[in-house]
């Protein structure tokens, strides 16, 4: 079998992806002789036209790997690839879209308030400190890795908080702030329906939070695998990530972010629906916790896409 590991790009996680493809491409060339690895730039298209793969791996965080653009790339060319279709990555990189599915779904979010990134600051302050208080967290609606985001403790905070969301998109997501546990949770597709990892706690030194440097740098973060919470509250949070999932109409793979502030309730944040493959990443965590080895996580998705 042939496989294309396509990474890279433009995105602000472009070397974030780039790390994720060398851990898949070592990981995948352990079972299969013709690997090649790809970068998304204007080539693309000719690069895969000459390798002639079986399957693409997409290993790409952020638009345009992420959010459906290069899924309908691959769609348009008749490429089998891993990971979610059109739709389900659209939706899930834009965080106010995905909120509304889960939301009609039922699932536990905080309240959140939205404003395009063009709308008077002054303005949108007001409003933010009308509806939801001071205490919130600003994120731009459509990055990931945490890009944008921005934990704001008082009203003094929130102007420039909003003016660095707005440089990342254009819509800003204004939400809430619950202090808890970080939690997240993998899920995998099966014969049998989706299946979700053992529950993941994320530990930072005090005084931080998983940020995008606490995720990509070694030592900053622990998982800590079954999270401390409740047995129950544990298949709760299992329950809701494959809910999500399903909502979403995910494939092959997601993993759902939450924040728990106590043993009776927990939060969504968001799905990410390529989440990350780097040595530092929580997927693969999940999944060697669920009883698959990097190796054979990788093959396993690799197979199931070249099936379809």
């Amino acid at each position: 079998m042939r496989i294309a590991v396509i990474n890279g790009g433009q995105s602000a996680e472009a070397e974030v992806s780039r790390v994720s493809a060398l851990g898949v491409i070592g990981a995948l060339k352990a079972n299969y002789e013709h690997v090649e690895s790809i970068e998304l730039d204007t080539t693309v298209a000719d690069k895969l036209k000459q390798f002639q793969p079986d399957v693409v791996f997409p290993v790409l965080h952020g638009p345009p790997g992420e959010d459906g653009t290069l899924q309908g790339f691959l769609e348009i060319l008749e490429y089998k690839y891993v990971g979610s279709g059109v739709q389900a990555s659209a939706v899930a990189m834009d965080k106010i879209l995905a909120k509304q599915i889960f939301r009609q779904a039922n699932l536990p979010l905080a309240d959140e308030i939205v404003f395009d990134a063009q709308t008077d600051r002054a303005i949108a302050v007001a409003a933010v400190i009308e509806r939801l208080g001071s205490y919130v967290v600003v994120k731009p609606a459509s990055q990931g890795s945490a890009l944008g985001v921005t934990l704001v403790e008082n009203e003094n905070e929130l102007d420039a908080a909003m003016k660095f969301a707005a440089e990342l998109g254009s819509k800003i997501l204004v939400e809430s702030r619950i202090t808890g546990k970080e939690i997240t949770v993998g899920v995998i597709d099966t014969e049998d329906g989706p299946v979700a990892h053992p529950v993941i706690e994320i530990t930072t030194a005090a005084d931080s939070w998983y940020d995008f440097e606490h995720r990509y740098t070694a030592g900053l973060s622990d998982h800590i695998i079954p999270a401390r919470l409740p047995e129950a509250q544990l298949t709760r949070l299992q329950k809701i990530a494959i809910d999500a999932h399903v909502n979403l109409q995910c494939r092959d793979i997601s993993r759902a972010d939450f924040v728990v502030p106590n043993d009776l309730e927990e939060y969504l944040l968001e799905v990410n629906t390529l989440p990350g493959m780097t040595p530092t990443s929580l997927y693969p965590d999940g999944a060697s916790a669920l009883g698959l080895s990097f190796e054979d996580l990788v093959s396993y998705l690799v197979e199931r896409a070249a099936n379809r």
